[in-house]
């Protein structure tokens, strides 16, 4: 994935929760620095949601080393931890980090469309509207 439709891709989910009533914010080159940090920070309902952001049109891999650094960054912000999936003409889906799958090699976490649908929510399940 370019990093411009990555870039997209974020402010669409960002706009998303503010239309909804939440608050997000965007950590801008959240990858490019040594600290832990998550794509989008997003506050409302009583809940704080930390958002690792992937999309792309077929399987996704993940640096094990992203995933450990937004449970930390989760850990000690006092969020919950979301890895959100949005795959070329879908929805987005959000998943919790225990349903995501290990590479063979154990050194990334890979996501799909079939494994998005099986173990995810949708936005509105997400924040609870349904």
């Amino acid at each position: 994935m370019s990093k411009a439709k990555g870039n997209r891709t974020e402010r669409e989910l960002f706009h998303m929760f503010y239309e909804s009533g939440w608050q997000p914010i965007r950590a801008a080159g959240s990858g490019s620095t040594p600290l832990p940090c998550a794509d989008l920070i997003v506050g409302g309902n009583g809940r704080l949601l930390a958002i690792e952001c992937k999309a792309g049109k077929g399987t996704r891999y993940i640096r094990k080393e992203q995933i450990e650094e937004l449970k930390s960054f989760s850990e000690r912000f006092g969020s919950e931890s979301w890895l959100g999936a949005r795959f070329n003409n879908t929805e987005w889906l959000f998943l919790e980090l225990h349903h995501l799958k290990e590479t063979k090699t154990g050194n990334n976490f890979v996501i799909d469309l079939k494994l998005a649908k099986e173990k995810g929510i949708n936005f509105d399940k997400l924040i609870n509207k349904i």
